[in-house]
């Protein structure tokens, strides 16, 4: 018992798996390699051809022209063939829309108002502006926005610690004041001007409070956790660089892009295409049931001389048919569109985190940086996960959407029954939705762990999710620090992008400033916030996909940074393969020939 409690102490986190051990033959990612997780890769193949089947079955009955273009009574579409130049629907009479129990509801085209609808031609035309906005490197200007947060963090902090501290000044300083004043909030009571509450004292003493609790943990944070903060910050420096010799890898977002939005595309299509199959049913129906002439009509075959007496009578589509196999199967066809489509979408996710983990590990295991870093890490790590490893990023991708596929349905369930639910139902509810909603953050954080380790090391999902996690609890507290010190950066960087875009955007479309050799006038916008507002989605957009991809390389890094200190000690047989900035706020080094000599 005595020398397992002294094993322990001299090693504490083996109950959380044993530490990774050096192997000389190991440098960066392995390249001898095999399939993983066959079995559901299988799987996955089956269910994409099942997905092309259901898209060509839909694209042979449906017809998307019952949802995209208004149809006049007579079930004749607008705006194309013989009524090209017709693509307005008029209305005779828009208050029987609203006001006649006689209404026909359809699924798809909503309410068939029964009144008679005629194709209306374009009688004045709408006007669009149509700005081309200069891009910008985003590339560049986030590679430089990291390197900025990386070497000036120090006084970042200490710059948030004055400011805190004269917040502190002036909030005590307030609070002595309407002290003095006896002015309380038991004298206002509850009033809907809530620039009241500034005047009282129990105001600036809660605020006075919250600031000083934010400042004496964010000082506690530094005092405790100083060293593990600048590994984090190392990390991020490191990110930096690693980026600089391989930057393909920013581009890689726009792969991904692509094919989220050919999954999109596809899942959107086959949607309407099964909304809108099977053919559509007509009826002859009086639009004026009050006349004794019309009451009686109800009829399937009709012709303009076929009811002379009722002038009402029109064909007016009800609904589409819904016999047959491929009828019956609709739901369950779109049910099973929607879950392909999130299998698929996850998958690409993970395979552009897989990619990128890859390429990112094979800088870090380089001895020799730049030289041993191979040629093309990124396509490199694309083929090699494409050709080895697409069961188990379908593994991932399908544990992942089968916690989204439930939270859909807690979703669906609480908005079907949230007006007869009591107290306790909606507690419970929602109790489930926060537990989901959890499961599915650590699901994701567990996924992109496990594809760094097939990345590295090129096991199943299995293993590599327990390997990876293993290694992270036993460095826990580091995990937590640089999650949260990254997510700051992070955050920061996009918002100095996305502000300043925005704020450079309103001076040049508002006017305030011109391009040299310009022809654009603000003047020819109707309204200069609508490019505003493109531009800044654009920009958003841009540095979200740029962050993605240095998240993803500080991760990585990070899981090669804890295995680095398991497996090696600095001698000359085992070196550490980190940065010397790591090297040097961990007080590890490298021995040197020479040291190895006076050693022995």
């Amino acid at each position: 018992m005595c020398g397992g409690k002294q094993e322990e102490e001299e090693n504490p986190d083996t109950k959380y798996g044993k530490p990774a051990e050096f192997d000389p033959s190991f440098n960066g990612p392995i390249k001898k390699r095999g399939c993983t997780d066959i079995i559901c890769c299988i799987l996955f193949i089956i269910v994409i051809l099942g997905y092309l089947a259901v898209g060509a079955v839909a694209w042979l009955y449906g017809d998307p022209r019952h949802v995209l273009y208004p149809k006049n009574s007579t079930g004749w579409f607008c705006g194309i063939g013989a009524n090209k130049d017709r693509p307005y629907l008029f209305y005779f009479d828009i208050l029987k829309c609203a006001t006649s129990v006689n209404v026909i509801a359809t699924a798809l085209n909503g309410i068939q108002c029964p009144t008679t609808q005629v194709k209306k031609a374009a009688g004045a035309s709408l006007v669009f502006t149509r700005d081309l906005v200069n891009g910008f490197n985003a590339k560049e200007i986030g590679v430089r926005i990291f390197e900025d947060f990386a070497s000036s963090w120090p006084w970042i902090l200490i710059v948030l610690i004055f400011i805190f501290s004269a917040g502190i000044w002036h909030c005590y300083w307030e609070y002595d004041n309407f002290k003095n004043l006896s002015a309380s909030i038991n004298d206002i009571g509850f009033t809907t001007n809530f620039s009241v509450y500034l005047e009282v004292q129990e105001t600036w003493l809660a605020i006075l409070i919250i600031i000083s609790v934010v400042e004496a943990i964010l000082l506690l944070t530094l005092i405790f956790l100083r060293t593990r903060i600048l590994i984090a910050i190392a990390l991020i420096q490191e990110a930096s660089k690693t980026i600089s010799y391989m930057m393909s890898a920013l581009a890689f977002p726009l792969i991904t892009f692509v094919l989220l939005l050919v999954c999109v595309a596809y899942w959107g299509t086959t949607a309407l295409y099964l909304a809108t199959s099977g053919d559509p049913v007509y009826k002859v129906v009086a639009l004026n049931s009050t006349m004794s002439s019309c009451q009686g009509i109800n009829g399937t075959n009709f012709s303009a001389d076929a009811y002379p007496n009722c002038p009402s009578a029109s064909c007016i589509f009800i609904k589409y048919n819904d016999e047959g196999l491929l009828q019956r199967s609709l739901f369950n066809l779109q049910i099973f569109n929607a879950i392909a489509f999130l299998w698929c979408a996850n998958f690409v996710i993970a395979l552009g985190q897989c990619t990128l983990a890859g390429a990112f590990a094979s800088y870090y295991w380089a001895f020799r940086k730049p030289q041993d870093i191979p040629m093309f890490p990124v396509c490199a790590a694309f083929l090699r996960t494409l050709r080895y490893h697409v069961g188990s990023l379908a593994f991932g991708a399908l544990i992942l959407t089968l916690v989204q596929i439930v939270r859909v349905i807690l979703e669906y369930i609480d908005h079907k029954t949230k007006s007869s639910q009591n107290a306790v139902a909606r507690f419970i509810m929602c109790c489930l939705k926060c537990c989901f909603w959890c499961l599915e953050k650590f699901v994701k954080f567990l996924n992109r762990n496990a594809y760094i380790m097939i990345a590295i090391y090129g096991k199943n999902f299995c293993v590599s999710a327990k390997k990876a996690f293993m290694l992270l609890l036993r460095n826990a507290i580091r995990v937590v620090v640089l999650d949260k010190v990254t997510d700051l950066l992070l955050f920061f960087g996009k918002l100095l992008v996305v502000g300043g875009v925005g704020v450079l955007s309103f001076f040049f479309f508002s006017g305030r400033i011109h391009l040299p050799d310009s022809n654009f006038s603000s003047e020819s916008l109707n309204y200069y916030w609508m490019p505003i507002i493109v531009v800044v989605i654009g920009s958003y957009l841009i540095a979200h996909a740029f962050f993605s991809v240095y998240s993803m390389c500080v991760d990585t890094l990070f899981l090669c940074f804890l295995e680095d200190l398991e497996r090696n000690d600095g001698s000359q047989q085992k070196p550490y393969l980190m940065s010397k900035s790591l090297r040097k706020i961990l007080n590890k080094s490298n021995e040197s020939p020479k040291q190895r000599k006076r050693n022995n």
